[in-house]
């Protein structure tokens, strides 16, 4: 990995200094007297940390660099950033930016600039070149990934030392495990998060980690229902919850914040988590074993990658500030700067490359490492938000006593089929 990353920041310094930028062109302004309205989630947990910071000193030092643009910033919670932006969108007053969650529904309503007429070619060339593939629909990039994040499987050491326990390997482990954090009194052996929070995200971790997934790997349309992914929630509603190994709360009901929130407390044995948890765990004094989501006899399929994204609308017709401001949002101080706040990934190969090296990073390499070749949920279809919808709102049902697992899954694949119709 690390000759990759040094071979990839090599050639994008090469091309830094002999490529002209991409965004200085004449369409859309000349970039003098702009202000810039740019709409950003908060990964903040509270008003000290609020993201809120970051981009206004971000803002100040871009407009210092560059008279005649100013930006706007205002920061939203992420339970209403998406549905922030798209009531903006429909009410004809888009912003010239936005960070959010998902962008390839504003792709199929022609609102947004492609990545080639607003990035400087050394920009563009260093994103890492699965989140560039994820970031396109149809082969065209609109998607500009900004931060990403893969998933391991957390585990309590104290309590796995308590029970005698090393780190699961494959299924029959998490399983027996889980058994035997019960007999020593924990509350939630495994916490199975399914409700509306992010139970797409929870559900991918569980599909891949039984050899299936979202999408058929050789057209790319949905494969909700496959035999794999009956099996796998079939498995999880007999060997976990049928057991009561999920604890007291139904996983229909359960949202990743609690579950966290629960696993800080030291109430929980195991659980899939992000980055981001181990700083929580770590205040709270609970030690944390990492690995990856086992698959059923050993390795899985592959780890879940996710990004958030940015976008750049066309209403305004801001082409070249709006490029001008990418381009410094995307340099390596900045990238590493709002990534280790929050304990996130960079998404540029020279990014990641000077945090591996980074002994401060430490804890992050086993997410850095997995990330490559992470297989991340189906950003660029147009359908995906409402595919999405559909799992927050009907998965915890394949886990309920007496459910049909085929049944739920069945009737999410004709959401999805339905979904993708009317692409």
């Amino acid at each position: 990995m690390r000759q990759r990353y040094l071979g990839m920041t090599a050639a994008i310094a090469a091309w830094g200094m002999t490529m002209a930028l991409a965004g200085c062109g004449s369409t859309g302004g000349s970039g003098d007297d702009v202000t810039l309205k740019f709409v950003a989630a908060d990964y903040g947990t509270s008003s000290e940390n609020s993201s809120e910071k970051y981009w206004s000193a971000l803002a100040s030092a871009f407009e210092s660099e560059n008279p005649g643009i100013k930006v706007d910033v205002s920061v939203r919670p992420w339970k209403t950033v998406d549905s922030d932006v798209a009531t903006m969108v429909e009410e004809d007053r888009a912003p010239d930016i936005a960070q959010v969650g998902s962008y390839a529904n504003y792709v199929k309503q022609d609102k947004l600039y492609t990545a080639d007429e607003v990035l400087s070619v050394p920009t563009q060339a260093n994103f890492l070149s699965q989140l560039s593939e994820a970031g396109k629909v149809n082969r065209i990039q609109y998607g500009l990934p900004f931060v990403a994040s893969t998933r391991l499987l957390f585990y309590n050491k104290e309590l796995f030392d308590q029970a005698g326990l090393d780190a699961p390997k494959n299924w029959d482990d998490i399983q027996s495990h889980a058994e035997a954090l019960k007999a020593t009194g924990v509350t939630t052996p495994f916490a199975l998060p399914l409700g509306s929070e992010e139970a797409q995200g929870e559900t991918m971790m569980w599909l891949l980690s039984g050899g299936g997934g979202y999408t058929d790997t050789a057209d790319g349309s949905y494969n909700i229902d496959s035999q794999q992914n009956i099996k796998t929630f079939q498995w999880l509603q007999k060997e976990l919850v049928g057991k009561g190994l999920t604890g007291p709360v139904a996983p229909g009901k359960l949202d990743r914040a609690t579950a966290f929130k629960a696993f800080t407390s030291g109430q929980v044995g195991m659980l899939n988590g992000h980055p981001s948890l181990m700083e929580e765990a770590a205040k709270q004094g609970v030690k944390v074993g990492m690995v990856p989501l086992p698959g059923v006899n050993g390795k899985a399929k592959a780890s879940m990658g996710v990004a958030d994204w940015m976008m750049a609308f066309k209403q305004n017709g801001h082409r070249t500030a709006i490029g001008k401001f990418l381009d410094f949002a995307y340099n390596d101080k900045n990238v590493m700067s709002f990534a280790g706040q929050y304990d996130l990934l960079p998404v540029t190969y020279s990014a990641n490359e000077a945090m591996v090296a980074d002994p401060q990073y430490a804890d992050l390499r086993t997410f850095l490492t997995a990330l490559p070749t992470s297989e991340l949920i189906p950003y660029g279809k147009n359908s995906w938000a409402s595919v999405s919808e559909s799992l927050k709102k009907n998965i915890g049902k394949a886990v309920e006593p007496g459910a049909s697992p085929s049944s739920v899954l069945g009737g999410i694949a004709r959401d999805a089929a339905t979904a993708e119709a009317a692409e």
